[in-house]
């Protein structure tokens, strides 16, 4: 399949390469290519920078969001929540109507420090955003709650016991999603929330997981969900 990931950091090259290596036709969308291919400096947690990591896959190519979103059968957000809607935006509408567009962003706002705040929430959500700027786009919220490793290998903690989550208005995209969350990356347990709407719960969960995170010194963590 001919995928289309939005997002060159750790979150973008993590779901590149996963799907690069299970034989999937892949590329990343960027707002300059040149420049992210010139850049030097490591990335957050020092990260490798694009044109290092990419010598490691060297059938992922680069492109414009424009370009990507052309070439993908489906798209992948994972850009900065706060510069989805600009990405999006730039891919152009008519290179992404009528597909199915995965959402994985966080509306996360870093510019008063650590830890974030949301630049959206309680009344609204990022993914709520996406599907009104563009109608005819098949939105699914998902992997937003989990660490980008375990986005691509559940099974690294508890065995993959544990759940994800869905959220879009279009009930089929949804059945399509999960299917390849199973089949991609090992998914056992997604629990389908409801329409776009509930992405707010979802993206409201990141200011516990992110303390979460501080308290255990860790990122590998989930939650299961029981009744």
């Amino acid at each position: 399949m001919k995928i289309s990931v939005f997002g060159t950091c750790v979150v973008g090259q993590t779901i590149a390469g996963k799907l690069a290596e299970i034989g999937h036709q892949v590329m990343v969308g960027t707002r300059d290519v040149d420049k992210t291919m010139a850049r030097t400096e490591p990335g957050l947690y020092g990260l490798p920078t694009f044109s290092v990591w990419q010598k490691q896959y060297p059938g992922i190519k680069p492109g414009s969001y424009a370009e990507s979103a052309k070439h993908g059968e489906v798209v992948i957000n994972a850009t900065s929540g706060m510069g989805s809607l600009d990405a999006l935006t730039l891919a152009g509408i008519s290179n992404l109507n009528g597909k199915i567009l995965i959402d994985i962003s966080n509306p996360l706002d870093f510019s008063r420090g650590m830890p974030p705040v949301l630049s959206v929430c309680n009344t609204d959500s990022l993914g709520e955003q996406i599907q009104r700027t563009f109608p005819e786009v098949k939105v699914v919220k998902t992997l937003n709650t989990v660490t980008s490793s375990l986005m691509v290998n559940p099974g690294q903690l508890a065995n993959g016991e544990h759940h994800i989550f869905l959220s879009g208005n279009d009930p089929s995209a949804k059945s399509q999603v999960a299917e390849w969350l199973a089949t991609w990356f090992g998914w056992k347990y997604i629990l389908d929330l409801g329409d776009i709407t509930t992405a707010r719960g979802t993206e409201m969960y990141l200011p516990l997981w992110l303390r979460l995170w501080s308290e255990l010194g860790t990122g590998m963590l989930n939650v299961r969900v029981v009744n």
